[in-house]
């Protein structure tokens, strides 16, 4: 007899049928799917299936006809190759649009049930997950702001856990250290992380590589730990009640069989990600008693699971009860938040503080204007919540009178993230999920290297996150080449649905800033300087849609353009010199400021032609060409980095770098054929 069989009759003989049967309907439901695809994983799902049925049925708040609901407990599949988890879980508890048919169509093309799970695709996923370690992660963020939100507006509307399932890979990745150190430090007791600590990984068993004391790990950090056995349903709901019970953030390592039932695969690698094969199915089938067809689950089963769903609408509307007695200015101002639109109080503010800017020419680092953007904006805006990765004074990410949140005292809106740059703009988009708040964060641009990965998931579920990059060139001066970013404004424009600003004086850092707030489906890069910048030259004409239209012409000659000159950031100021030398010669150059490519590429041809002219082109910044060449043509000339900096005062590098008013007069005049 193996172990596998015996684990399975230990829980056939400890478990009621019913709740047995449950978990056994997530098993069936999984190997179904993943044997139909012919692509899957379903040795997780078949491990968990217990844990999760634990978890849902006991514990997690939700109602499957409202998966919006403010006040839902928040589910996370940090392990999301096992996505047939969480599809089952969905499709059985009730939610409408997971139906069987979808459930067939597993990882088919516009399915519900996609091979990872996806925000905004599936209804009741709360987050997108499948790069390891993500989920756990931003369930950080997702818990943070609960705390925040209960801080302002009480338990009576704000009263949920987030729980998470995550596996031995997503406590491998690095960003594991920086999400537990976080959650820990802040006393995040809403956190609950179900460990699937099943020993395997795809290589084979998890020794081979790692032989970390999890639970130790965890407990150092400042988490209540404790293990179980993930097949003892009763002590699985013991571990969970005590957990939601701490005031810690907890980990509950559950061990569990990978594949369990199956009868010759079961506790082995094989069933991490592929199909278990129709004779493996047949035998799980009849070691875990279940009778019925492929996905098709017992009527006492199926009235089981939609039980949940009934309790979950139960507490909805309690909750919606509450809401309505609320008084109605912290009621009004719950609902206000949760819709995440931008006040006009803050647009206001920002007009405003533009009209000044306007007035006054000020010659500001844009990291100075953005601080003085958000000391605006954080009277206005209360939603707004950010922080930075230990640079505070350096990014200028404090607003004036801003309260820092502490594990004490969650009422603020400043976040002290550390140096953890991965882990901040993971609990940034975790900040955004849950809803209520609207997160901003910093760091150095150079770092945007730590936490591209979860920029690009921002991107991927249509985030609204406003990252505050600063130090953006060489123009830094001599931190050196580690600290002087240079391919990574081009990488930045090439990730999809992400906004890259580079603004090039205050005003245009302001409209910057106002254009990242409302964006509702996108994350924004604003790319600031160390170095102050002059006022770009506006006439009686101020331009007020320029930056929103991506580019725009900041001076055109008198008449007959020759050439056009195309700069971003503090390289506006050297193409508007530049073209001061061309006019002493006679040559008509335009000068165009374009702080946001991708804005600009989503104008009208007719308004792209007008910028950029029927003319040789010149384009200038500080950095690696990347897609220039869309913008100058065949014919144009780029005049910027062609590799690393050095460490040297600012001018100095400008000037041994070639990136001056000089060179590019001198590319333009080879352009326009004169000498």
């Amino acid at each position: 007899m193996t172990v596998a069989t015996n684990l399975v009759e230990r829980a056939a003989a400890a478990v009621p049928a019913s709740q047995r049967d449950m978990a056994n309907a997530l098993r069936a439901l999984a190997m179904d799917a993943v044997e139909k695809a012919k692509s899957g994983h379903p040795g997780m799902p078949m491990g968990m299936a217990d844990v999760a049925t634990v978890l849902f049925s006991r514990f997690l708040k939700f109602d499957p006809a409202a998966p919006h609901w403010p006040d839902r407990d928040r589910f996370v599949l940090s392990a999301g190759h096992g996505s047939m988890l969480l599809y089952g879980l969905l499709h059985l508890s009730g939610y409408p649009d997971m139906t069987t048919a979808e459930l067939q169509r597993f990882r088919q093309w516009g399915a519900l049930t996609p091979g990872h799970p996806e925000y905004g695709h599936t209804p009741g996923v709360e987050t997108t997950t499948g790069p390891l370690g993500a989920g756990l992660a931003t369930a950080v963020g997702m818990a943070l702001a609960e705390e925040m939100l209960a801080a302002r507006y009480g338990r009576d509307l704000v009263d949920h856990f987030t729980y998470v399932l995550c596996g031995d890979g997503c406590l491998m990745e690095g960003i594991s250290h920086e999400a537990i150190s976080l959650a820990g430090h802040l006393k995040l007791g809403r956190l609950i992380v179900l460990f699937d600590d099943n020993g395997i990984s795809i290589d084979g068993a998890v020794t081979l590589a790692c032989s970390d004391d999890q639970l130790a790990r965890f407990a150092a950090s400042g988490w209540a730990v404790t293990g179980v056995d993930g097949h003892d349903v009763a002590a699985v709901e013991m571990a969970i009640a005590a957990a939601r019970a701490d005031d810690r953030p907890s980990l509950i390592a559950c061990r569990t069989t990978i594949g369990y039932g199956a009868p010759t695969k079961a506790g082995s690698a094989s069933t991490h990600g592929a199909p278990l094969g129709a004779k493996e199915i047949e035998g799980a089938r009849a070691q875990l008693g279940w009778t019925a067809p492929p996905f098709e689950v017992p009527e006492p089963v199926a009235q089981a699971w939609a039980a949940t769903g009934d309790r979950g609408r139960a507490e909805h509307l309690a909750w919606a009860a509450r809401l309505a007695a609320a008084d109605p200015v912290l009621r009004d101002a719950f609902l206000a938040g949760q819709t995440g639109v931008v006040p006009d109080s803050a647009l206001a503010a920002l007009a405003a503080l533009r009209a000044e800017f306007l007035a006054a020419q000020p010659s500001l680092a844009t990291r100075q204007v953005s601080q003085k953007i958000i000391s605006r904006l954080v009277p206005a805006f209360p939603a707004l919540a950010g922080g930075s990765a230990d640079l505070t004074h350096s990014n200028l990410t404090h607003g004036e009178g801003q309260v820092s949140v502490t594990s004490g005292d969650f009422a603020g809106s400043y976040l002290h993230f550390g140096i953890r740059e991965h882990g901040m703009v993971s609990a940034l988009n975790g900040l955004a999920l849950h809803g209520g708040l609207v997160p901003y964060g910093g760091t150095f641009l150079v770092f945007t290297d730590y936490c591209r990965p979860a920029i690009r998931l921002a991107a991927l579920m249509n985030l609204r996150v406003v990252l505050v990059m600063t130090h953006d060139s060489i123009g830094l001066g001599e931190d050196g080449p580690t600290h002087q970013p240079v391919e990574h404004v081009p990488s930045l424009r090439l990730m999809p649905n992400v906004l890259v600003f580079r603004p090039a004086d205050a005003v245009e850092t302001v409209d910057s800033w106002a254009l990242a707030l409302t964006q509702s489906n996108r994350p924004s890069v604003l790319c600031l300087t160390r170095q102050a910048l002059a006022a770009l030259p506006r006439g009686g004409d101020p331009v007020a849609d320029g930056v929103a239209r991506g580019a725009y012409v900041v001076r055109a000659p008198a008449a007959g353009r020759q050439v056009t000159l195309i700069g971003t950031g503090s390289e506006v100021g050297t193409a508007l010199a530049a073209a001061d030398l061309l006019a002493a010669e006679g040559i008509a150059a335009a000068v165009v400021s374009a702080p946001c490519f991708e804005l600009f590429r989503e104008q009208p041809a007719a308004y792209r032609k007008a910028v950029l002219g029927e003319v040789p082109r010149v384009g200038v910044e500080a950095a690696l060409e990347g897609e220039w060449a869309r913008w100058l043509g065949e014919d144009g000339t780029f005049v910027g980095m062609t590799g690393f900096g050095a460490s040297a005062p600012a001018e100095v590098l400008y000037r041994e770098f070639g990136i001056t008013a000089e060179a590019v007069a001198a590319a333009a005049r080879r352009l326009v054929g004169a000498s």
